[in-house]
């Protein structure tokens, strides 16, 4: 409750609007109820009840939500940050955080919609295969079905096809995707990359677009059209 009451403090004072629960199935009930309006999710891991890394599978995996959603963890181990981003969290901020910290990362992501938003009809439709990618709508179809990528699934997406054939490391990718308030670590990348293939990939562990470039990162194959 000391946390929910700070951060919805420091967002208020930068005129954000908060809804709140305390407890793991107060926090899925509400996002359920207000999905529609909700533009991002910050979910503690260690909420009573129900934790948050199982509230945030759900929300990704069975509701399809796309909205980009934090993870607040007293975790530091890697392997529960790479649990996190498997699961379908955009980023992980380790306790103790500094609220200003949090709050300028919301405030980052929130802007970074809106900006796709507004300038998404400049961009041009990508289509590679069974993948088409609109910029501007921000949606993906995948075989005439929408896939519901996350913001962070979509940007890497939007940026390895509008830049097929050219490899990228992971840290060319964290500097080009992630904005520059994430301190992240490549693992970031190698997760989000295999959330996309089982999203857009035919045979995911044979991918026909997003390939590995060994000994450096990624690349999409070359063959994408624009309309």
């Amino acid at each position: 409750p000391i946390v929910v009451d700070v951060v919805q403090r420091y967002l208020a004072l930068d005129g954000i609007r908060v809804l709140t629960a305390a407890t793991g199935p107060a926090a899925l009930a509400l996002a359920l109820e207000r999905l529609q309006e909700v533009g991002l999710i910050v979910l503690d891991v260690m909420l009573p009840g129900q934790d948050g890394m199982e509230i945030c599978r759900y929300l990704r995996s069975e509701v399809g939500a796309t909205m980009p959603i934090i993870l607040l963890t007293a975790r530091g181990e890697e392997s529960d940050r790479v649990r996190g981003l498997a699961l379908g969290a955009d980023y992980y901020v380790v306790k103790p955080f500094s609220p200003r910290e949090l709050v300028a990362r919301i405030k980052a992501q929130l802007r970074r919609v809106q900006l796709d938003r507004e300038s998404g009809p400049l961009r041009q439709t990508l289509q590679a295969g069974d993948i088409v990618l609109d910029p501007g709508e921000r949606t993906c179809m995948v075989l005439g079905s929408a896939a519901a990528l996350t913001p962070k699934e979509f940007d890497l997406l939007h940026y390895l096809m509008e830049h097929q054939g050219k490899a990228y490391s992971r840290n060319d990718l964290l500097d080009a995707i992630w904005d520059e308030e994430y301190v992240g670590d490549p693992s970031t990348v190698t997760v989000h990359v295999r959330r996309l293939r089982e999203k857009v990939e035919r045979d995911p562990d044979r991918p026909a677009h997003i390939k590995t470039v060994w000994g450096l990162g990624y690349k999409f194959a070359i063959g994408v059209s624009r309309s």
